[in-house]
């Protein structure tokens, strides 16, 4: 069937061509909304004199070590394994190494495109068991007990960690971000889907557990019905700690304690923990609680944070009143927070960090200093919010098995949780063209501002004048507003240099940049009506507030007079659009994933060079099929992955007519999967 370009996407005037039924079920038509950020008004000299007072400016910066899905973390078992938990090894490889492949040209073909001489496989797709009862799938004629026991639907973020003693063996930890009814179900109908389908939607959100074994001399994985394979879906219990547990902002009629959440869901990015687990961020949750406009707020709090009038599109308030804010007001405080799963003990209970702030969490990346300090950045994925940290006042316990993993788990509650300002070196030359103002690029400094203070028992101590720590814990955004942060352009994914320990800010884009009545632009945010987004470089001191910035990379055609590739030749690269998901190969390259390519072609996975004469050569590795994303990139010597979310999705596209049959071709119906590349006969990737 041909297929008119046209019809592969609806753009929307001025920003990124996600399709409009994307935008409906994954961010809540956050595009078509007012940007929720509405706050005026900076008092920074005020903010740096209470920090003088209070005493918590610290100096001096910090080397650090990166530990991420590429890192080279410590191998991990059951409570019998003998890992030891303590900040990651330095990388294997020599930094400043570029990349050696042919880069991909732009397409639109609906298949994985990766350049000559390398392979691919698909790894798991969604609805594969995971157990040995479970059934294989059957898209005619699915169920809630049998999707919860099978591989869960749109996988964005993705962790690969090597199971201790057992060669070429591994765990594979994915998000499952959401569901689209009417491309999961035949004659689907919005208005009004029946019960059974809302609850496979739930089983279908949350995170999957899987062991994989790779195969010697290749990449390829295979899924194994193993002891370790678990689903963590909407349902499942998770416990609430830090300030906001407890208060009176997350009691529920179904939880007194306001301490045991049921489920999580809008998992985007996350993080993996040099103590063996791994951190998910729950970032589009306001698309999931109904009528709004029915419930008291008073105090602006859930305007703020996007809620919308009226119904949801996955209709969850119709069989369970904790998804209608007008009967349940506090449950929908019970999440946007970043979750912490022990993938090694199938039976643990999951946990929600809120010391880190409630937002809409992209992800969590955690940095550990030559000191032992622990660091974690993250993004509040909307259009005019922030860039966060937290620091640590808890040092990684060294041991073997679970009491270790268990006991770890706890230094995310305690530590100061920051915001950033930055401010830009050439203010006067920002007239929003993109023209860049000096030969140096697009520089600035930045503090961070502390927000709260929390001591690891529930007990915290709010450093925002006028609110209480558990509002701070509960409501951060307003307390973000109120010290005057950086609005930025929609602050996804963070990742540090393994070799350097510069932090890397995916900023996606925002097409309300400097739009009448909106925030103008900025040196960090240099672009009006912004479509095709930035990536920040950081150099941090990571336990202290201070830090200096600068523009890496301006994204979009290299021919356009408004992009900028750190100072490269722009003849020499790759167009790239709409930058998401960050992560680095061993010799400390930046690898970039996109979502919602504003240049008409797929989304697709991207190397940049970062240090020596090649700074900034920016190639493209692979294309994702027509109307899929590129999330969750792992990138080591031996294998590329990538997780392919809503290939297919169209406004146009149905079951009775497929825009995308991958990855199973014929007259299939499409289905979200993750994907290993690998190099023919070996080798390392890129190289």
């Amino acid at each position: 069937m041909s297929i008119s370009p046209l019809a592969l996407f609806v753009k929307h005037d001025g920003q990124s061509a996600r399709a409009a039924v994307t935008c409906e079920y994954k961010c809540a038509n956050a595009c078509f909304h007012e940007p929720p950020n509405t706050s005026g008004g900076e008092y920074f000299g005020d903010i740096v004199a209470g920090l003088n007072r209070r005493g918590l400016i610290k100096g001096g910066a910090a080397a650090v070590l990166a530990v991420g899905a590429a890192s080279a973390l410590a191998a991990c078992g059951g409570d019998d394994s003998a890992e030891t938990a303590g900040p990651a090894p330095t990388p294997a490889g020599t930094p400043g190494t570029g990349t050696g492949f042919t880069a991909v040209a732009p397409n639109k073909e609906d298949a994985v495109v990766v350049p000559d001489g390398y392979e691919q496989g698909v790894v798991i797709r969604w609805g594969d068991p995971l157990f040995a009862d479970a059934p294989a799938f059957d898209f005619e004629k699915q169920t809630a007990a049998a999707q919860a026991k099978q591989f869960g639907y749109n996988n964005d973020f993705a962790a690969l960690l090597p199971i201790e003693g057992q060669a070429n063996s591994y765990l594979l930890v994915v998000n499952h971000e959401y569901t689209t009814g009417p491309h999961m179900f035949r004659g689907y109908d919005k208005a009004k889907p029946t019960d059974e389908q809302i609850e496979i939607t739930k089983a279908a959100h949350g995170l999957t557990v899987v062991e994989v074994k790779g195969e010697p001399g290749s990449g390829k994985l295979t899924p194994v019905f193993g002891k370790y394979n678990r689903r963590i879906t909407a349902t499942t219990e998770f416990t609430l700690t830090g300030p906001a547990a407890g208060s009176g902002y997350v009691i529920t009629g179904a939880d007194p304690t306001g301490t045991k959440v049921r489920g999580t869901f809008a998992n985007c990015a996350g993080g993996v923990t040099p103590w063996g687990t791994v951190l998910s961020g729950e970032e589009n949750f306001n698309g999931y609680f109904a009528n709004v406009d029915k419930a008291a707020d008073p105090a602006g709090r859930l305007k703020r944070y996007g809620f919308a009038k009226g119904g949801t599109a996955n209709q969850w308030e119709r069989t369970d009143k904790r998804f209608d804010l007008a009967q349940e007001p506090n449950e929908a405080n019970r999440f946007g927070y970043v979750v912490e799963i022990d993938p090694w003990d199938p039976a643990s209970t999951p946990i929600k960090h809120s010391a880190m702030g409630r937002l809409k969490h992209e992800g969590a990346t955690i940095y550990v200093t030559k000191n032992g300090d622990v660091v974690s950045y993250t993004g509040d994925d909307e259009k005019f919010d922030y860039m966060y940290k937290f620091v640590s006042s808890k040092k990684i316990k060294s041991g073997t098995g679970a009491a270790a993993r268990r006991d770890n788990m706890t230094i995310l509650d305690a530590g100061t949780l920051y915001v950033a300002k930055l401010t830009g070196d050439h203010a006067d030359k920002i007239d929003g063209s993109g023209n860049v103002p000096s030969d140096k690029g697009f520089t600035g400094k930045g503090q961070w501002i502390p927000l709260l203070k929390s001591n690891g028992d529930g007990k915290a101590e709010s450093l925002v004048d006028g609110m209480s720590a558990s509002e701070v814990a509960v409501f951060t955004r307003l307390a973000a507003d109120k010290v005057g942060a950086t609005k930025m352009d929609r602050p996804e994914d963070f990742e540090a240099n393994p070799y350097t320990g510069k932090v890397y800010v995916a900023l996606t884009n925002n097409d309300n940049r400097a739009a009448e009545g909106k925030p103008g632009v900025d040196e960090a945010n240099p672009r009006k009506l912004n479509k095709n987004g930035q990536v920040l470089e950081i150099v941090d001191d990571h336990t202290g507030t201070d830090f200096t910035w600068s523009l890496l990379l301006v994204c979009g055609d290299p021919k356009a007079a408004d992009t900028y590739f750190a100072g490269f030749d722009k003849n020499k690269v790759s167009p790239i659009s709409c930058p998401d998901n960050l992560a680095f190969d061993p010799y400390g390259n930046l690898w970039i994933s996109t979502d919602g390519n504003a240049l008409k072609t797929n989304d697709g996975l991207f190397s940049v060079v970062l240090d020596g004469p090649d700074r900034g050569e920016t190639k493209q590795f692979l294309t994702v099929p027509r109307g899929a994303e590129t999330c969750g990139p792992i990138v080591t010597e031996q294998r590329v992955m990538v997780c392919v979310q809503h290939p297919g999705e169209a406004d146009d596209a149905t079951p009775e007519n497929p825009l995308s049959h991958w990855p199973d071709g014929g007259d299939a119906q499409p289905r979200p999967s993750v994907v290993a590349v690998w190099k023919k006969a070996g080798g390392r990737i890129g190289m």
